[in-house]
């Protein structure tokens, strides 16, 4: 039996509801473009509201509007990759008003992520990625974590899951779109994480498959986006962001710099997950996610500092602190996200207990 999960985070004001709902009616139609050619006031409902809560969102740090929009930003975004669904749902992967839509959240959104954070451009690049894979890889126990560790509930455990289910059902599919291309050594090793994330060709090793284990485990729906409405803005900020520089290949340095550092943090953030899940006394399939990334991902760390940071810094020279910053933005936007989840976990937890 799957089990049913209460959304707590699905707080958008009606507005932004029901132009979500015209979002996507727009989405599904046969002919996007064609349409908007024949009724050019079709969309303008969704414009003035997409457009309005984006300057919301960035002037006002409004949570409901960053929702709407990263929400929007997303449905775009997942148009990149295949889900394995019926056809007809990507006939507009091509439409210019998505593209122009998505052009103009991206500039805005990821100017105004830019300033969230210090941006350092350091002098001695391969220096400060050793530095930072060092600190990193064995990181202090932050306050989010040790609850994880030491006081997460079994609700909490399957918040956990459901939430993150998003990005671990379809994990490093980011990664396969900057792997086109000419060959090169850097290209390789990268081919070779990918190829070790997707089980080397056999599904029942692939890493999302571990993940849908876990969901199994504790009868969760372990179908792609089965949980949606549950997912923060701030977690939808960091896939959105995962697409943007994978896809854009002017952000390239940018995208390895971000892989760099999630290849070399899992193993610290994951060990909390598998350590709850134990206290829980969850079942071997419930933790075995985790317990797969811990093992593998300290290897693909010092894979993706050697054999693809390393090189890039002699490559590319003046350009090679851009490594740094898209580690660094990398490292804000997860603990930004995790944060979220944290607050959605206790949100989950207090619900329970007042029931």
């Amino acid at each position: 039996m799957v089990a049913l999960i209460k959304s707590d985070n699905l707080n958008m004001p009606l507005e932004y509801e029901k132009a979500e709902s015209e979002f996507i009616a727009l989405l599904n139609c046969d002919d996007l473009d064609g349409k908007i050619l024949a009724d050019p006031h079709v969309a303008d409902n969704f414009n003035d509201r997409i457009h309005s809560a984006l300057k919301k969102s960035l002037d006002d740090d409004d949570g409901s509007a960053h929702l709407f929009v990263q929400r929007c930003l997303y449905k775009i975004n997942r148009l990149k990759l295949f889900w394995d669904d019926d056809l007809k749902n990507y006939s507009n992967e091509n439409s210019r008003f998505l593209f122009n839509l998505r052009s103009d959240i991206e500039n805005q959104w990821s100017a105004w992520e830019e300033k969230q954070f210090v941006i350092d451009r350091p002098a001695d690049v391969a220096q400060a990625l050793f530095d930072r894979g060092k600190e990193d890889l064995n990181p202090e126990l932050s306050e989010d974590g040790r609850y994880i560790r030491d006081d997460i509930s079994e609700e909490g455990y399957r918040r956990l899951l459901a939430i993150a289910s998003l990005d671990g059902l379809v994990e490093a599919s980011q990664l396969s779109r900057v792997l086109g291309g000419a060959s090169s050594e850097v290209q390789l090793m990268l081919t070779r994480i990918l190829w070790e994330e997707y089980g080397s060709g056999k599904l029942e090793r692939k890493h999302s498959t571990f993940f849908a284990a876990m969901m199994d485990g504790l009868g969760l729906d372990s179908r792609p986006e089965a949980y949606f409405d549950l997912v923060p803005w701030e977690v939808l900020a960091n896939i959105n962001h995962s697409f943007m520089v994978s896809e854009q290949k002017r952000k390239y340095l940018r995208y390895v710099g971000g892989l760099l550092y999630i290849e070399v943090s899992v193993p610290g953030s994951f060990i909390n997950n598998k350590l709850a899940g134990e206290r829980l006394g969850l079942s071997p399939e419930a933790i075995s996610y985790w317990d797969i990334h811990i093992k593998e991902d300290i290897r693909h760390g010092q894979w993706m500092l050697d054999d693809v940071a390393l090189p890039l810094v002699d490559k590319y020279g003046e350009d090679a602190w851009e490594i740094v910053l898209g580690y660094d933005q990398q490292k804000y936007l997860s603990s930004r996200a995790f944060s979220s989840v944290v607050d959605s976990i206790q949100n989950c937890e207090n619900a329970v207990m007042q029931d």
